[in-house]
């Protein structure tokens, strides 16, 4: 086999899509700062009971494990960096008071979470911690729409879920507590069939709730036809209220709901939702509340979230047109080493030639160059 083949899944990022990677990224990072929030940066591996605590089952499957040489014990490299943040305000900030922080950087997978997604993403996203109300997550929701406006995305389709509907059809049903991982596969993949056939000993008032989470997706109207199908129960009254609410905030006629899509599930504690673009299978945002994370860490705090893979939202982005620039000749003539230094200090790319070679570059356009003309150098501009 070649020495230069990669990995399935893991690929090299080319300077023009790393520019539009790394554009991107300082300007989202500089909008979350704007609203407040405090970047932190965690480690890209951590002890393994420390980075899956919380974390779920889903997060243990992507997550590749090593040996520590040093103390023997396993490590694991980070397949998502909310469970870390988590930690760092747990543990290390321990701030009475609400905290916003944000991140970005590489995780890396042991396998693509969707159709032609990499191993390998460079994650960037936005926590709130310390304040259980729904008006966090509205301002999180917000800013992953803003995020994606930055990127020239503005067709988005939010899609909404609530984990607490789930959980409280089949909290008094002790035979369907004990399916619980398998429900959970069987709505996401709307399995009806698959439901039918677990479910025959459940319930009846159970059983049918869990027929109709298949069936209930679509636009903003699934709430009201969610509140005549689902159990009367306070928790169930109390998630589709806020679902409402928060489909108001986004703008209802770019929401749908779907109150089987229970990615996350294991984690998450309340309203989830993904954004969707028209012609890319896999959400481009992920997002929601999961107010118990922090236990693992010695404090239960309530928080919410998203993140999003930056190597997706460029491939969506036009090809960045190239960067003009000033060719200039290799010399260590005090002039012109003066003028390259005031160009540069102006913010110009000045890119000088090296003996024998010529420059062969995808990202700078050389439209101009310095030229030694009656004893001065100056710049010309290249037809």
């Amino acid at each position: 086999m070649p020495n230069w083949l990669l990995p399935e899944n893991i690929a090299d990022v080319l300077p023009s899509e790393a520019r539009k990677i790394e554009d991107l990224r300082r300007l989202i990072l500089d909008n979350f700062r704007v609203y407040g929030y405090e970047l932190v940066m965690p480690p890209m591996l951590e002890y393994i009971e420390s980075l899956l605590a919380g974390a779920g089952q889903d997060t243990e499957a992507m997550t590749f494990k090593l040996v520590d040489q040093l103390s023997g014990r396993t490590l694991g490299i980070r397949a998502d960096m909310t469970t870390q943040v988590a930690r760092i305000d747990a543990h290390l900030l321990n701030r009475p008071s609400l905290t916003r922080l944000c991140y970005a950087g590489s995780v890396l997978r042991t396998k693509p979470s969707g159709l032609h997604a990499t191993r390998e993403p460079f994650q960037i996203g936005a926590e709130i911690y310390g304040h259980a109300g729904l008006e966090a997550d509205t301002e999180i929701q917000h800013l992953a729409l803003a995020s994606l406006a930055l990127a020239g995305i503005k067709k988005v389709r939010l899609d909404l879920c609530h984990v607490g509907i789930f959980r409280a059809i089949i909290a008094d049903d002790a035979i369907a507590l004990k399916d619980e991982s398998a429900l959970v596969k069987l709505l996401e993949g709307k399995d009806v069939p698959g439901l039918q056939e677990l479910s025959v000993g459940y319930a009846p008032e159970t059983r049918a709730a869990l027929l109709a989470l298949p069936h209930l997706y679509g636009d903003v109207t699934v709430i009201a036809r969610a509140r005549q199908t689902l159990p009367k129960l306070p928790a169930i009254t109390k998630a589709l209220e806020e679902l409402q609410a928060l489909a108001q905030a986004a703008g209802e006629e770019c929401v749908t709901v779907d109150l089987a899509d229970l990615r996350g599930y294991h984690y998450e504690s309340g309203a989830i939702f993904g954004a969707y673009v028209s012609g890319l299978p896999n959400a481009l945002v992920r997002g929601g509340r999961y107010d118990h994370v922090g236990e693992t860490f010695g404090r239960s705090r309530p928080a919410t979230g998203f993140s999003m893979d930056l190597r997706e939202l460029a491939r969506l982005m036009p090809t960045a047109e190239r960067k003009a620039a000033i060719r200039a000749p290799w010399s260590t003539e005090t002039g012109l080493k003066e003028k390259i230094v005031a160009l540069r200090n102006a913010g110009e790319v000045v890119i000088q030639s090296l003996p024998g070679h010529e420059n062969d570059q995808d990202e700078f356009d050389c439209d101009r160059a310095v030229v030694l003309e009656n004893g001065n150098w100056i710049i010309k501009n290249l037809d």
